[in-house]
């Protein structure tokens, strides 16, 4: 067995272990005293009022939906973030340590960040084969990056014009279109024809 899979064993049994005992000490401490009031259903603290079968909103669902889409989304760009500044990072140390030092590298940083890019002799000189690997590997993150963020905003485009980001909506404009309008009603005829032909006003 790896120390890492001990490390993760360990972990899911302290943590299993904090919410059995918490769960059971408190099964144990509370008091239980149920009544009609307790056992009543609630929503954010507000009595329920009618029948919980209604229609319900859809917008409601859709936002929610939306947001969570769009938010876990944008979590992905901290990583890429991470990697893309480290490779731009390392395009930029200087070939040797007695170049002029870069102003952004800080000697501690500097050895951190090529650590991170597991050289195997962090204090050797960078070559410009890494150099060039680096360079290629944060314009193939840049370009990533414009490509999910360009389907981010196509589905936000698309969802726009589908009106789903719209909140207030009259809902007369959901409903049927209305009818075509009326045909005119017939005008009655002029009164010299109604007399040319024998009637009586």
């Amino acid at each position: 067995m790896t120390q890492l899979v001990g490390y993760l064993l360990l972990f899911l049994a302290v943590g299993a272990g904090f919410i059995f005992i918490h769960l059971l000490a408190g099964k144990f401490i509370r008091p239980a005293k149920m009544d009609p009031e307790k056992a009543t259903i609630y929503e954010c603290g507000e009595p329920t009022i009618g029948s919980a079968w209604i229609q319900f909103d859809l917008r409601f669902y859709v936002v929610a939906l939306l947001f969570v889409i769009f938010d876990v989304e944008v979590a992905f760009f901290f990583p890429w973030a991470v990697v893309f500044g480290q490779a731009n990072a390392l395009t930029r140390v200087p070939q040797t340590r007695d170049a002029d030092p870069n102003p952004a590298l800080t000697a501690t940083a500097e050895n951190d960040l090529l650590k991170t890019f597991q050289r195997d002799d962090p204090g050797a000189p960078v070559t410009p084969e890494e150099k060039k690997a680096a360079g290629q590997l944060s314009l193939i993150a840049f370009l990533d990056i414009l490509v999910f963020f360009g389907v981010l905003l196509v589905g936000f485009a698309y969802l726009w014009k589908r009106g789903d980001l719209a909140w207030v909506r009259s809902t007369l404009a959901e409903r049927a279109p209305p009818p075509a309008a009326p045909l005119p009603a017939p005008s009655a005829p002029p009164v010299r024809e109604l007399v040319g032909a024998g009637h009586e006003i």
